[in-house]
């Protein structure tokens, strides 16, 4: 009994440091993972205190988005779920049937081109900020009922000029990157005469 004891606070202390770099992952997903039940990771979550995905989702969403500048919530593609401006931003979209192709069942490309670039303007923290290029590639197809989660990096910050890299995946996939150089405004004002 005391073996299996140790089993269960092993897997308890594996899953919570697993939900600290996953914090999306689904309770199917654990479940697939640790090779238990669904049941017995709900048990576990309540025993350690960790609320299910959506009400992490929720709580992640509000602390990001009470730091959002330069994009407003309705321009915003997707649920973004961190922010810390001028480093780093990540978005969950979830592929609903009125962004398919039909009869495909495939999502159109520009949802998943709109949360990358909206990700990325929110992720340069600036007021007022302008795509100045753009640069795209679609790994492959995205189909209805997936969950596509883009993080956006800023890589370089010079002169009120920013790169950033949004890299959108499925499963730990990658489906679609991108790379947005991006202009706030003071870097206009100050050009013009």
């Amino acid at each position: 009994m005391a073996r299996r004891k140790g089993n269960k606070e092993e897997r308890q202390e594996a899953l919570r440091r697993y939900l600290r770099n996953n914090p999306f992952a689904t309770d199917e997903e654990l479940a697939e993972k640790f090779k238990v039940s669904v049941p017995t990771i709900r048990l576990d979550r309540l025993a350690m205190g960790i609320p299910e995905v959506r009400e992490r989702i929720m709580a992640m969403a509000r602390e990001a988005r009470s730091r959002m500048r330069g994009v407003t919530e309705e321009e915003l593609v997707g649920d973004l779920v961190e922010l810390q401006p001028g480093i780093i931003g990540i978005s969950i979209l979830e592929i609903t049937p009125q962004m398919l192709v039909h009869p495909a069942g495939v999502a159109r490309g520009h949802y998943l081109f709109a949360q990358a670039h909206t990700l990325a303007l929110a992720t340069v923290g600036a007021e007022v900020v302008l795509t100045s290029s753009a640069r795209v590639r679609y790994r492959r197809q995205v189909y209805g009922g997936e969950r596509v989660i883009a993080r956006a990096m800023v890589k370089v910050k010079k002169d009120q000029t920013c790169l950033v890299s949004v890299h959108s995946r499925v499963n730990g996939e990658i489906v679609f990157k991108g790379q947005f150089i991006i202009l706030t405004l003071e870097n206009i004002k100050g050009s013009q005469p």
